[in-house]
């Protein structure tokens, strides 16, 4: 009776894009699956226009590079889309990175010898707590989403400044133990495209297969008769800004490692391009929608628009401008979708 009433509260696509109530899937699946086709194809045709411009696009060492460079993007966007699904926003993701990143990169300085496993563990531990003050401010205050973590943006980016003393921790100063967290390779292929990879296994069971992924999506699409139906959406609330902030925590070992160098303002405005790749994916700022699929293609996607634009010689004010529009885009064909789901529903409901 609980996972009938729990389908009831999602309506008819959840998480997977299939009907929840058991039957075939619901226009909004039929439409999600286009709209995800669709972005895959604009993919190619982008792909294939820029290595016309430049022969070296789609060659095997720039497509690592590619893949390499949006792996932490990828990270953020799975923790984000689960913000987003709750109807929720979190801008101090950049400045959770930048501190998780400052402390591992402090301890791995003093401690030269620290094991690169305990570094990632320290610095996921550090996003955990953030996430967890966030999760508190929205979830048991009542603080909204943009206020609480907008305010904390700035008190952990304050942190930042302030257990670092002001002061860069550049590469000399870090061990090739932790520089290799990044840049290392297993099987040949780079460890960040292995962790993100896992990532995206492990939550793609989660959101699809465990009871607490689907209720996640019940509290996004009517927080009302998720409560009425006994799911504790200050909870899942909770849960979910602490699973953001651990995502955040790792996002900033990977990145320090990545680029040998820890400082203040490190990954300042990320979070922008975080949400970006959201939207791009299909996740609805209204909450209630969105797929791993689609947010693999939406970080795809940037990652392609960073990598070739240079390639092609645009101008990085272009470059700003093209992103942006795409970005816009993206959101007027997200409101046609959903405007198109809503006046469906209405037309079968019975009166």
């Amino acid at each position: 009776m609980a996972e009938k009433a729990l389908g009831k509260v999602i309506g008819g696509s959840g998480p997977s894009g299939a009907s929840r109530t058991g039957g075939a899937p619901s226009l909004g699946a039929k439409l999600a699956k286009f709209r995800e086709l669709g972005l895959l194809l604009f993919i190619v045709l982008l792909s294939a226009a820029v290595q016309l411009r430049n022969p070296s696009f789609l060659t095997l060492e720039n497509i690592n590079d590619l893949v390499t460079n949006t792996a932490i993007l990828s990270i953020l966007a799975v923790g984000m889309m689960l913000v987003i699904v709750t109807r929720g926003i979190d801008l101090s993701i950049g400045a959770t990175l930048a501190l998780s990143g400052m402390i591992s990169a402090l301890a791995v300085k003093a401690v030269p010898d620290l094991h690169p496993v305990l570094t990632l563990l320290l610095g996921t531990l550090v996003g955990v707590v953030c996430g967890i003050i966030i999760g508190f401010l929205i979830a048991k205050m009542g603080v909204l989403p943009i206020i609480a973590t907008l305010g904390l943006m700035n008190v952990f980016r304050g942190l930042t400044f302030t257990v670092s003393g002001g002061k860069w921790v550049s590469a000399h100063q870090m061990p090739e133990s932790f520089k290799a967290i990044a840049t290392g390779s297993v099987l040949g292929l780079n460890t960040l495209i292995l962790i993100a990879v896992f990532i995206y296994i492990v939550f793609y069971y989660f959101i699809n297969h465990t009871r607490t992924g689907r209720q996640i999506y019940a509290v996004g699409s009517n927080p009302e008769s998720a409560k009425i139906s006994g799911i504790h959406n200050d909870r899942i609330l909770w849960l979910v800004y602490t699973i953001m902030g651990a995502l955040s925590g790792l996002a900033g070992v990977l990145w320090v490692s990545k680029f040998a160098s820890a400082q203040g303002d490190t990954a300042s405005g990320y979070e922008l391009s975080v949400i970006a790749a959201c939207v791009l994916g299909g996740v609805s700022i209204a909450g209630g929608s969105g797929k791993i699929s689609g947010i693999i293609l939406g970080s795809i996607l940037l990652g392609i628009l960073n990598n070739a634009l240079p390639l092609i010689d645009v101008s990085p004010f272009w470059q700003m401008a093209i992103q942006g529009s795409i970005i816009l885009v993206a959101v007027m064909i997200n409101a046609l979708v959903k405007r198109g789901v809503d006046r469906n529903h209405l037309l079968r409901r019975r009166i």
